[in-house]
């Protein structure tokens, strides 16, 4: 009788042990610009397959309403794994604790202010007392960068421009009524906005200011996540690089904003410094420091 007890009671260990090791294998995965589940499969459904492939693991689509949403859920695990771009690791390095399991460079990744062509508006300084369209606050090339690159042309871009947050889209549309004077927007916002455009209006617009390169976009890991889950992940993207570009690459909208990228597994805390002057800049000091200051 006691060897059947045993026996029994060491199946049902073995089976829960399984059981949680499968558990285990199984993470969660936001992306922050993306709402809904059916833009998320189709923008990374081809990227979370291949991962999945290399790593092993199933992973399950979360979505997030927004940049705040997706920190909360890393903050209270109820996602492990957050792509995001370099404004929102700086607040979920900040707030979070959130660790890098790979970089995600992308060449010409910067930001840009924009007005029509026959504008009377050629410098930043001309845009003083304008009406300015900017994305959404926390957007690094939508909002932050433009908001350093007039600070940079000695504006103050809180006191000196009239700024509009909107849908990036909304700008756009803003702008070619003239209801907007300029936008801040991404290299490759402009360059998706004008492949839409008639032919004859695809040179009607101006950009009166570039940034440097920003930051790399990264795959943040939660402080709850394995540290040996974390190196299986980043060892999956060194050793299936071309793979998983490629399956990037599917997505509709990311094929002009990643095409050329690369995976970058060595990244420095230090290298989103720029960043944390953005913020400095745009008003929240709070984020001006990184968590090991």
């Amino acid at each position: 009788m006691f060897r059947k007890i045993l026996g029994a009671s060491l199946l049902a260990f073995s089976t829960l042990t399984t059981s949680l090791a499968v558990q285990a294998e199984t993470i969660k995965l936001a992306v922050t610009d993306l709402v809904g589940m059916e833009e998320l499969q189709r923008e990374f459904g081809p990227f979370k397959k291949e991962l999945e492939r290399a790593t092993g693991t199933t992973i399950e689509f979360l979505p997030v309403t927004n940049r705040t949403a997706g920190l909360e859920a890393l903050r209270f695990k109820k996602v492990d794994f957050v792509l995001a771009g370099p404004a929102e690791y700086v607040v979920m390095q900040k707030r979070a604790n959130a660790g890098v399991v790979v970089g995600l460079y992308r060449p010409n990744y910067y930001s840009q202010v924009v007005v029509k062509a026959d504008s009377p508006i050629f410098t930043i300084k001309d845009l003083q007392g304008k009406r300015v369209g900017l994305g959404p606050v926390g957007s690094t090339s939508r909002h932050l960068g433009p908001i350093q690159l007039f600070a940079d042309a000695g504006l103050d871009p809180l006191k000196d421009t009239k700024i509009t947050h909107t849908n990036i889209r909304v700008a756009w549309e803003a702008l070619k009524k003239g209801d907007l004077e300029a936008v801040g927007m991404g290299r490759s916002d402009l360059e998706g906005f004008l492949a839409k455009e008639p032919e004859n209006q695809q040179n009607a617009y101006r950009i009166i200011a570039r940034g440097g390169d920003l930051p790399n976009d990264l795959l943040m890991a939660g402080e709850h996540v394995p540290a040996a889950t974390v190196a299986k992940f980043r060892k999956a993207f060194a050793d299936n690089s071309d793979a998983l570009i490629a399956s990037v690459l599917q997505g509709a909208d990311h094929v002009k904003r990643y095409k050329g990228m690369r995976f970058l597994t060595q990244v420095a805390n230090k290298d989103y410094d720029v960043v944390r002057s953005m913020y400095k800049t745009a008003g929240y000091p709070e984020y001006a420091s990184f968590i090991g200051d």
